[in-house]
């Protein structure tokens, strides 16, 4: 599955919060995010418009890998296609 190309920063905090992230604090334009579901992790997100891929590609991954996930499986998570961990 590709990459969303016109993402957010806002928008990818938006639906990390599917995956019970919180902002915990934010340092100019990023913003940490923090969970405790599967452990706790912590995932920082620049607030630009649009992010960059190989940020929003890395961040992913972090993400994917902490939820025991493939990236593909994380998007369509993301995405809404589909429910539940």
């Amino acid at each position: 599955m590709r990459l969303p190309r016109d993402l957010s920063g806002q928008d990818l905090i938006k639906r990390l919060e599917r995956l019970d992230y919180q902002p915990t604090r934010q340092t100019g334009s990023h913003v940490r995010l923090t969970t405790h579901r599967d452990g706790q992790h912590h995932v920082t997100i620049p607030k630009h418009d649009p992010l960059r891929i190989g940020t929003l590609s890395s961040i992913l991954n972090c993400v994917a890998a902490h939820h025991g996930l493939s990236r593909t499986e994380l998007l369509e998570l993301l995405e809404g296609k589909c429910f539940g961990l």
